[in-house]
């Protein structure tokens, strides 16, 4: 719930004071390490293990054997309770750094006379969408690479858990006076990317595939069915994917998304998959 803390209506209460944790497969890590309670509210949820499981809850369509689920209407006095047993955090202290979010697309659209600007006199050359859901695999460094070989002119867009390999390896660079990171938000707001990508081929007058913009997804589950489907509908081109392909991508229906939408699942070499476009090995 990174993106969260930037939501307007949320930041009008004091108590959300911060982000903990990282992606979802880093739960039993970062879960442990809490010094509170945890509500679950989403399917992410893994077996929980015992240090932790007396203080989390489930609600809505989510549940686990043996953890308690509040139901609809129900009181948050079971979770809070809960969270009053726990210590705390001692301190308000963090090594942490900051990491700024809050770029949905009406923050970039607000600013886009501006990011057309750059783009026009240079100072942008290329926006990379670099996100989805993550996993555990280790070829899931692919991502990482990506985001370290963009150039200096470079832009990332990211939504989804997928950030959390490279966030804050870049935090603090800028591309002009553009953030080189763009937190859009979560999963679900890859349409917030895309309608940023719809209005600069407005500004520019043309199409999508032809901005200056490259596709890496990661590739973990059912919602982003949902998202890759947009995107083709909208007749998105070039969209990198993995590190495997969606079960349902038979064949058959591979070679019909290579020759119409020249999809193509990433390899083990991000610069043979984006040539041109990266930094070049150091």
């Amino acid at each position: 719930m990174l993106p969260g803390n930037s939501y307007p209506e949320l930041k009008k209460h004091k108590h959300l004071v911060g982000h903990w944790g990282t992606a979802w497969q880093n739960q039993k890590i970062d879960f442990a390490a809490f010094p509170g309670s945890i509500l679950m509210t989403t399917n992410c949820i893994i077996q929980p293990m015992k240090s932790y499981k007396h203080r989390i809850f489930t609600r809505n369509a989510v549940g686990w054997s043996g953890v308690t689920h509040l139901g609809d209407g129900e009181d948050m006095k079971p979770l809070i309770d809960a969270a009053l047993k726990e210590p705390g955090f001692v301190t308000t202290e963090t090594k942490a750094k900051p990491i700024t979010i809050g770029y949905g697309k009406d923050t970039i659209l607000s600013v886009a006379g501006a990011v057309v600007d750059g783009v026009k006199v240079g100072a942008v050359k290329r926006f990379f969408f670099i996100g989805g859901c993550d996993g555990t695999e280790g070829e899931r460094s692919y991502f990482t690479d990506i985001a370290k070989a963009v150039p200096e002119d470079g832009i990332i867009l990211t939504a989804g858990c997928a950030k959390f390999r490279f966030n804050r390896l870049l935090e603090g660079q800028k591309v002009g006076p553009f953030p080189k990171v763009l937190d859009m938000g979560q999963c679900n707001d890859i349409s917030g990317s895309i309608a940023v990508a719809l209005a600069l081929a407005d500004a520019f007058k043309c199409g999508v595939n032809d901005l200056p913009l490259s596709f890496a997804v990661s590739w973990l589950e059912q919602k982003a069915v949902a998202q890759l489907l947009t995107c083709l509908s909208l007749g998105v081109k070039g969209i990198h994917l993995g590190p495997n392909l969606p079960s349902f991508v038979t064949p058959a229906v591979l070679d019909v998304l290579v020759k119409e939408f020249n999809l193509a699942p990433v390899s083990n070499n991000p610069r043979a998959d984006f040539p041109g476009q990266l930094k070049p090995l150091q």
